[in-house]
């Protein structure tokens, strides 16, 4: 037997599953609570104490010939009192105690006296390690040799008569008919307690086949069958039945031994632990007196010890922790391999050290510096962990704080040039190394001074951290943007394919776009990006931001609000746009452009109230392409006038064909462009158009935004007051979207305002944007304006703008964007359903 069991707690064998009942409870339900829970005791409480405890051996105790007898209360037949033992008692002086009172249960208490679990002889058997002891034990005389048969014709109430009478744990029986032994147990008559057949044959409840040993095994041998068949009895036969042999048996065979070893074990204890008084007593005082906290596990990683210190750094007691793993401090922050890791130096060089995350009793992380030590004893096979940690998270607080400093940038939480070129280097070497594309993304804020100078300071900080949590918003895993200074910031990102990376480009610009809440202030802004693709377009860092810096200053000077790669013959959209500027110039004459139509729905009459005319390009080659692509081409191009001319000229000829149509539809409105404007030439081509078609002046409405007189002011109010000298009704477009001053709207000769479509969309649910267009609203009417809500697409905007009683409304919800032949079908229905 090994010289350490005899060290070994109750606390480190005994059982938790404490199963208990009231002292009123029936002998029926306990047996069932027993079953239930598959245990051989049952302790009785009353007023949660235990006074009492059932265990199967009880069942012989019972009268089963009164008929009632299933109903008496447990406390009628329970044994009292309950012999205890502490968790911390030694096994060998509780096996002492198990012989000292001819018992087969103690409660287990802990430090307080509370009632814990149980201890079962069987516990001490499983978990003493007495294999080898019991290998070298032949069965020879330690089985019951005074084997009581009976036939299988006897009635249960006899059997256990008879096993009362002989005090048996268990009773042969005899089936003649098919030549068959089995065996009934207390365990058998326990479970017979719930049905109360008492005058059934016995043979009904008996267990068969026998399993059966010879008298030559070894002790060892019945325990392993017993354990492989869990059961409690084994048949002792050569050629014929010779006796049985139980587990009890077993147990006394071996307390014989134990009790032999234990004599010189506590001798041999005494000179060991006055030698090692003195050392332990010094041991714990330091190990105490530690400012790092202490943990000691056993080899299954079960804690045995902590110190004071282990406490106030982790707020769990001793007794909270003994007997757990350490795994209760975890905080799951780490993988398995790193604890593969871990453990896999220890083994190889018996200690670790490194940092590692765990969580106090709190919930609260903290980092801690570790320690694991592996402790060898040579006179013992047990290995023991000490664990020695200190809390380094104050530490790692300062050191994340000065790695922010140092690398992020202090207002968006970017990385700052010095992370970002750290990282690109980084970057590039991987690429060189797989062959692999990279591109460098410069972006800068257009106009972004005006906004600063204009609005302040903190409205442009709070800008600039508005659109890197946009840019953030959409980056993929693995890229990098970063905060160069003032509005710059640059982007790396992994690229397998042109096409992905100029999507990705305009995904930015959109995100950017989208009008931000500064304040009280509603503010557009957009950025110009110039994109470097590693190996193209450099092979060093400095090389790439170069090449990346100048594409961006191109794409402002192509008009802002896009981007450019580095070389436009790689770019895609590039050549998209090389070949509409080719095709541009010559689609007017070849009939390329057409005016679709959108109908606006006057509120009070839900009648048409004026059309919007907007113009479409079918280019025979790239299909139908957007107004917002080719607008801007034919402003670089110096065709806008043009353009804005032939729309004004298919205005007209559509409102003199209105008329001949005897067609009452309201007012024509067509965009003009600010170049247009800027010329001075608007109002008299305007005339000239209308008087040519024979058109009224009162059915054209022109529609401006507010940049096509912010820059020019004095030239835009004389070329609008000719206009309504003409007659001409005047709207401002996109309202709300810009950053010129209200005063415009007294010193310019503005008919209508529009209420842009980005506040419409998020009403009457977003709070700010509901209260901006009720004050649009109002602010028109104040003004003798009309006012107009454009892109309304659902009921609830409708309902909402009817409510604030707001003229007119355009968009999907009455009617999209038509051709001229759609539109008129439209009117007519219009027509049939007022």
């Amino acid at each position: 037997m090994s010289q350490t069991r005899h060290y070994q707690k109750v606390c480190d064998v005994f059982s938790r599953k404490l199963l208990s009942c009231t002292v009123d409870t029936p002998l029926v339900n306990a047996v069932r609570l027993m079953q239930v829970h598959e245990v051989s005791a049952i302790f009785v409480k009353q007023q949660q104490s235990i006074v009492g405890i059932w265990t199967e051996a009880d069942c012989l105790k019972i009268d089963i010939t009164k008929t009632q007898f299933t109903d008496v209360a447990i406390k009628d037949v329970m044994s009292a009192p309950v012999i205890s033992v502490s968790s911390q008692c030694l096994l060998s002086d509780a096996t002492l105690r198990f012989q000292q009172h001819a018992i087969r249960h103690l409660l287990v208490l802990d430090n307080s006296q509370q009632a814990v679990g149980v201890l079962s002889l069987s516990d001490i058997v499983h978990n003493q390690g007495l294999d080898h002891y019991l290998q070298f034990r032949p069965i020879n005389q330690q089985y019951c040799q005074q084997v009581q048969i009976v036939d299988a014709d006897t009635s249960m109430t006899d059997v256990v008569a008879l096993m009362r009478h002989h005090r048996l744990e268990s009773i042969l029986v005899y089936n003649s008919v098919i030549d068959e032994h089995g065996i009934i147990t207390q365990r058998d008559i326990v479970e017979l307690l719930l049905h109360s057949q008492w005058q059934t044959p016995c043979w009904q409840y008996a267990s068969f086949p026998l399993i059966a040993i010879n008298s030559q095994s070894s002790l060892f041998d019945a325990y392993r069958l017993m354990s492989q068949h869990h059961v409690r009895h084994l048949v002792v036969k050569d050629k014929q039945i010779k006796g049985i042999i139980s587990f009890a048996d077993l147990i006394t065979e071996i307390e014989s031994a134990y009790c032999c070893e234990l004599e010189k074990a506590i001798a041999q204890r005494d000179i060991a632990l006055q030698k090692s008084q003195r050392n332990l007593f010094l041991a714990n005082k330091i190990i105490d007196a530690s400012l790092d906290g202490v943990m000691l596990t056993r080899k299954d990683g079960t804690i045995i010890q902590v110190n004071p210190a282990f406490t106030k750094l982790t707020g769990y007691q001793e007794h909270e922790v003994v007997g757990l793993k350490p795994s209760i401090l975890s905080s799951h922050k780490h993988t398995a391999h790193f604890y593969q890791q871990m453990w896999h130096a220890i083994a190889q060089q018996g200690v670790w050290q490194g940092e590692i995350c765990n969580r106090k009793k709190s919930g609260e992380a903290f980092f801690e510096w570790l320690t694991i030590i592996e402790i060898k004893d040579p006179n013992y096979d047990d290995v023991l962990y000490a664990g020695i940690f200190s809390d380094i998270t104050a530490r790692k607080q300062a050191e994340e704080k000065i790695a922010q400093l140092a690398y992020f940038d202090e207002l968006t939480g970017l990385p700052n040039r010095r992370l970002f070129n750290d990282r690109l280097a980084i970057a590039l070497s991987t690429a060189k190394r797989n062959n692999d594309m990279l591109a460098v993304m410069f972006i800068d804020l257009d106009r972004f001074k005006e906004i600063n100078d204009s609005l302040g300071h903190d409205a442009g900080d709070n800008l600039l951290s508005q659109v890197a949590t946009r840019i953030q918003s959409i980056l993929p895993d693995g890229d990098t943007l970063a905060r160069l200074g003032g509005d710059e910031f640059v982007l790396l990102c992994e690229v397998s394919r042109l096409e992905i990376l100029i999507n990705f480009a305009e995904q930015i610009l959109q995100q950017v776009s989208v009008p931000l809440q500064i304040n009280e202030h509603h503010v557009a802004i957009s950025a110009s990006i110039g994109v470097a693709v590693y190996p193209d377009d450099g092979l060093d860092s400095a090389t790439l931001l170069k090449h990346a810096d100048i594409a961006m200053y191109r794409a402002k000077e192509v008009g802002r609000n896009s981007f450019q790669l580095f070389k436009p013959a790689m770019n895609a959209r590039s050549l998209e746009r090389l070949a509409m500027m080719s095709r541009l110039q010559s689609a007017i004459e070849h009939h390329e452009f057409e005016l679709y139509f959108q109908p606006k729905q006057c509120l009070q009459s839900n009648k048409i109230l004026g059309v919007e005319a907007l113009l479409r390009w079918h280019e025979p080659t790239l299909g139908v392409i957007s107004p917002a692509k080719f607008i801007p081409l034919a402003e670089e191009l110096g065709l806008i006038v043009r353009l804005d001319l032939w729309v004004l000229e298919q205005a007209c000829k559509e409102l003199a064909n209105w008329r001949t149509l005897n067609l009452d539809a309201g007012r024509l409105a067509i965009n003009i462009s600010a170049i247009h404007l800027r010329q001075g030439q608007l109002a008299s081509n305007v005339q000239r158009l209308l008087i040519h078609y024979g058109v009224s002046p009162a059915k054209l409405e022109i529609e401006l935004t507010e940049s096509c007189f912010i820059s020019h002011f004095s030239e835009a109010k004389q070329e609008l007051m000719a206009l309504k000298k003409l007659g001409v009704h005047i709207t401002l477009d996109d309202f709300g979207t810009g950053y010129s001053a209200l005063s415009y709207l007294t010193k310019l000769p503005i008919d209508t305002l529009k209420i842009d479509a980005s506040f419409i969309a998020k009403v009457p649910d977003e709070y700010g944007n509901s209260e901006i267009v009720s004050a649009i609203i109002t602010l028109a009417k104040s003004l003798n304006m009309q006012v107009v809500a454009e892109g309304v697409e659902k009921l609830e905007q409708l309902n909402y703008l009817h409510s604030l009683t707001c003229d007119t409304i355009q968009g999907y919800y009455f009617c999209r964007p038509i051709t001229r032949q759609q539109w008129y079908a439209f009117y007519q229905q219009q027509l049939e359903l007022s």
